[in-house]
């Protein structure tokens, strides 16, 4: 078989220089329900430069005095990125591009027979002539020409050569071919890349939407076919499904073609994370690359192989992109991935104690609950503040309350090896479970609960509940209990029988 490096050079036709123009502050601000303000466009620019991209497309000036606004905001950070205005084939556009301080402008208009026909009410010869004469007069105001010919997939094939080369001989220094509702496959993009490029010599540029899932799987097949150019947006925001998406793009050429583009990818996720806080547009999970599940990792089989080298299981290291490792714990997980969280927090647990935790971990998952780091460890501690000497143990319980009946509760308790059961009232499940285990454990301790207070570690109403009580006795010593179950009124049993246990071994110590 095969292996990518012998495929490169026999299949594939990349580019000496590949350029990445990132229009996430102007496509992709136009995804639905996004609204950047110029301090946020502002952000957003700074990291992009840092990463490294080429340019950045800063906005759409003629749509508001704002974009021009933000654009001269921009262009006053002196970034390394050329920065690059949006303009229709209109006078007046390529004016609002000037106005914003810009040298670089990305013209387009509609070439397909749809946006001929029912968007622009024009014949071919007048869509050519107004592409020439935008062009003309951007290049005689100095300004570098991108060429867009907007819906170029659905256009007819000889008049997308036919306005190519018009706009070439009125001096377009890039032409773009926008995939704009993303119809393109991989095989159909060999094709088209492939035909232009029989056709047409100058630099080529694509920006393919993703209305198919097939965005960044186009732009790499683009790629491979010679074009010098792609439009991107982090976490592929953009109109309706959005853009290629720059992480996933550059990851691949980086990883699979070993072609490095010189970006920073270490700097992938912070920039991930901003965008998605600023537009307010939250990746899945699952997101490639950026999303909270790209390197986590829960199969006991997946862990022990990452624990003992991570390219089992990882096709890069999360460090590559700024990200970091997960381990979750749930109802796939092994004994190996809850050893080495427990390591992580330096909690030491003998087998039995492990074999209890392990234990709760295994029917949390069943019940469909993803165990967090913060589970974990208050799992754990519970277990370790169960291996004391305890005098008072746990053997039986049963609630009842209702509408017209008080909260009853009936306890069993084992003290001392002497087994005792009683049931009491009160103003709760809790209260009454607590005044039964009053009366059983009167001969021994007189205790008052001094504090009770409860926390669920993670959302939702399954949430495990850590209860913690300050228990006092006759003698004025004072014991401190624990406990954590998805049950509230066991864990507040279990913490108020810890606290007791603790107060008759330190009077039994006496």
């Amino acid at each position: 078989m095969q292996n990518i490096e012998t495929l490169k050079k026999t299949d594939m036709n990349f580019s000496d220089k590949i350029y990445i123009l990132d229009t996430t502050l102007r496509d992709g601000e136009q995804t639905p329900g996004v609204a950047l303000t110029v301090d946020e466009k502002m952000q957003i620019a700074q990291k992009l430069n840092n990463l490294g991209v080429d340019k950045i497309e800063v906005g759409f000036p003629a749509s508001s005095i704002g974009e021009i606004e933000s654009a001269k905001k921009i262009s006053n950070l002196n970034l390394d990125s050329t920065l690059v205005g949006l303009s229709r084939s209109l006078i007046k556009d390529v004016d609002a591009v000037l106005d914003a301080n810009l040298d670089y402008v990305h013209t387009f208009i509609g070439t397909s027979p749809l946006h001929r026909d029912y968007k622009l009410n024009m014949s071919k010869s007048e869509v050519i002539e107004n592409a020439v004469e935008t062009i003309e007069y951007a290049k005689d105001h100095g300004l570098t020409v991108e060429f867009s010919a907007e819906d170029a997939t659905r256009t007819e094939r000889e008049f997308l050569f036919e306005i190519f080369n018009n706009v070439v001989d009125a001096g377009a220094d890039f032409l773009d071919l926008p995939d704009t509702v993303g119809v393109l496959t991989p095989i159909l993009t060999h094709d088209l890349i492939t035909d232009i490029k029989s056709h047409i010599s100058s630099p080529l540029s694509v920006h393919f939407h993703n209305d198919f899932g097939l965005a960044t799987a186009n732009t790499l097949t683009a790629l491979e076919c010679g074009v010098n150019q792609a439009h991107v947006t982090v976490n592929g925001l953009g109109e309706r499904t959005g853009n290629c998406s720059l992480e996933e793009l550059v990851m691949t050429l980086k990883v699979s073609y070993g072609i490095d583009l010189g970006l920073d990818t270490t700097r992938l996720y912070s920039l991930s994370t901003l965008v998605g806080r600023l537009t307010g547009v939250k990746m899945p999970v699952n997101k490639p690359i950026v999303g909270d599940n790209a390197f986590a990792h829960e199969s006991g089989i997946h862990v022990h192989g990452i624990l003992n080298n991570s390219s089992t299981y990882e096709p890069i290291s999360p460090e590559m992109v700024g990200h970091s490792r997960r381990i979750i714990l749930g109802k796939h997980t092994g004994a190996n991935a809850i050893k080495s969280k427990l390591k992580e927090f330096h909690i030491d647990l003998n087998d039995s104690q492990f074999n209890n935790v392990f234990s709760q971990i295994k029917d949390l998952g069943d019940n469909g609950i993803c165990v967090t780091d913060d589970d974990l460890v208050a799992i754990a501690i519970t277990e370790l503040g169960s291996a004391r000497e305890t005098p008072i143990i746990l053997k039986g319980l049963s609630l009842s309350s209702g509408a017209s009946v008080s909260p009853t509760a009936t306890v069993k308790l084992e003290i001392n090896g002497v087994v005792k059961e009683t049931a009491s009232t009160g103003v709760g499940t809790i209260d009454a479970a607590l005044n039964a285990i009053r009366e059983l454990i009167k001969d021994s301790i007189d205790i008052e609960l001094e504090e009770y207070n409860i926390e669920a570690i993670t959302g939702g109403t399954d949430a495990l509940a850590e209860v913690f009580v300050i228990i006092s006795d006759s003698f004025g010593n004072q014991s401190v209990g624990r406990s954590t179950n998805q049950d509230i009124v066991m864990a507040s049993i279990l913490a108020v029988l810890d606290s007791i246990n603790k107060l008759l071994i330190i009077n039994n110590s006496h």
